[in-house]
């Protein structure tokens, strides 16, 4: 009897001493690793606030928590600022903005989620440089991936061909016809699938822009194998078996058979090498993207060799039609359960029509200088574009030791810039996951606006967005009427947020 008593004593001893001994140890264990190593190197200075995970799978199961199961993306990033913040916020932002993330065993990161923070990294390029997830799938001599003067050689280049007046007065000619016959057939359908129809409109108006190719069975193919290197891209940034990101770098180890993506950039660069071969044969200068990259020249008088060229152009088109198409998406679905917001939109759209001799039934075009008397379309373009949060984060590196406010910054840390964390903190936007295009009547608090990221970086296309999404509203809520078919549907956080029926609706002609 004693001895069965003595052997259970032996266990519990074990289960409520030994165990949660183990498991604190496991807990702490990358922390202190990386806290020790961080000592001996810096002496006195101090890292950022916050816990780096557990060993070897660091903070991806919580982020799979958030973001997969309990559905909350925001509270990822909104316990930490809870957690390792220094107080209230104020008109100076006075608290730290930066926390730690353990990323991977060799490549710990910093996450920047504050106005000032944000700002004080996106700002900083010498002290922080770029770094993709997996910089070789949208090509290493890319516009997103070169630095210094490369960089702004490419996207000065890239600002003249698509963010000008005149240049966006010329794109509005020419992506309509498609946007007004896409409705159209959309409307034959009866019910559609918003997500897929949306893509296909907004890749189309890009090949034909970029590339000038119209739509044919080479295009399907060519959206599958961007859809291919878009699994990879938009995966966030932990390397951890079962993610994208690991699957992307996985093939580029050509270990892995499953995820193709590796050949499908090979299929792009084929396909795009030829077109510009072929127009070098016969000197065909075509007046879209890829021809105007064919023709730049550095301050030497250097064209861009053709890599560059095709790296340039598979960048481009990844910026131009995903992240369009899921801004429309979400613009179509949340006008779908605003009905009064619909009504305000539809009656700004129809005046500016009739002002130009259309009706409902005569859609007529409308150009770049009819958006800025739109006034409430834009109210609605940037709650559609806030609420979207199409790039929830950003990469970058420390390229040196940075300090900040009293913290350091280690070389060679990941640095996550987190702007979806703006975007719907109710200290900076109230109510902020209603869709309330009111909001706009004044403008946001400074710095709490960086749906395009910020700095030198900042996103060439973001004129070229906000002209498509505001085309596409004006031709739906004129000529078109539309309901959810689901429209309680979960969302679906990763890699995008979408509904998991990717918005399916009924679709018709709008009653007169």
């Amino acid at each position: 009897m004693e001895g069965a008593v003595g052997v259970w004593a032996w266990w519990l001893g074990l289960l409520f001493g030994a165990v949660p001994l183990l498991c604190l140890t496991v807990w702490h264990s990358t922390d202190a690793w990386h806290c020790a190593a961080f000592a001996l190197k810096h002496g006195g200075r101090r890292l950022p606030p916050g816990h780096m995970g557990v060993l070897f799978l660091g903070e991806t199961l919580s982020l799979l928590w958030y973001f997969k199961l309990a559905r909350r993306p925001d509270d990822f990033i909104g316990a930490k600022k809870s957690a390792y913040g220094s107080g209230a916020v104020d008109s100076q932002d006075t608290r730290t903005g930066v926390q730690v993330l353990y990323k991977s065993t060799s490549s710990p990161s910093i996450v920047a989620c504050s106005p000032a923070a944000n700002k004080f990294v996106l700002q900083s390029a010498e002290s922080f440089g770029i770094r993709w997830p997996v910089p070789e799938l949208v090509g290493i001599t890319s516009v997103v991936n070169v630095e210094g003067s490369s960089h702004a050689r490419l996207r000065g280049f890239i600002l003249a061909a698509i963010n000008r007046p005149s240049s966006l007065q010329t794109i509005a000619t020419v992506v309509q016809p498609r946007v007004v016959a896409a409705l159209g057939t959309w409307a034959d359908k009866g019910t559609i699938v918003a997500a897929t129809e949306i893509k296909k409109m907004t890749f189309a108006n890009i090949c034909k822009m970029f590339i000038s190719m119209e739509p044919s069975p080479l295009t399907d193919k060519i959206d599958q194998w961007f859809g291919d290197l878009l699994y990879g891209l938009r995966a966030y940034p932990f390397d951890f078996p079962g993610t994208a990101s690991h699957g992307a770098r996985k093939i580029w180890s050509h270990s892995s058979e499953e995820f193709n993506g590796m050949q499908s950039r090979r299929k792009l660069d084929a396909i795009f090498r030829e077109d510009l071969e072929a127009r070098k044969k016969v000197d065909k200068q075509c007046d879209d993207l890829m021809g105007g990259l064919m023709q730049m020249k550095d301050e030497h008088g250097k064209k861009l060799s053709n890599e560059e060229v095709v790296d340039n152009i598979v960048s481009l088109v990844i910026a131009g039609y995903e992240s369009t198409t899921i801004a429309i998406m979400w613009a179509v679905y949340h006008l779908a359960k605003s009905p009064i917001v619909l009504a305000k939109l539809r009656e700004e759209n129809i005046a500016m029509s009739k002002s130009k001799g259309g009706s409902t039934s005569t859609t007529l075009m409308i150009t770049h200088t009819d958006i800025p008397k739109m006034k409430y379309t834009a109210k609605v373009v940037e709650e559609t574009i806030r609420m979207a949060n199409i790039a929830p984060m950003v990469h970058r590196v420390a390229n040196r030791d940075v300090e900040y406010r009293g913290y350091t910054i280690p070389k060679g840390w990941a640095v996550l810039v987190w702007l979806r964390s703006l975007h719907t903190d109710p200290n900076y936007y109230e109510d902020p996951l209603s869709f309330n295009p009111n909001r706009w009547d004044e403008p946001a608090k400074a710095g709490t606006y960086q749906v395009f990221g910020g700095g030198p970086r900042i996103c060439a296309g973001n004129m070229l967005a906000r002209l498509q999404i505001t085309i596409i509203l004006h031709h739906l809520c004129v000529g078109y009427e539309w309901e959810l078919l689901n429209p309680d549907a979960e969302i679906n956080y990763l890699p995008h947020p979408r509904p998991v029926d990717g918005a399916a609706m009924a679709f018709r002609k709008l009653s007169t």
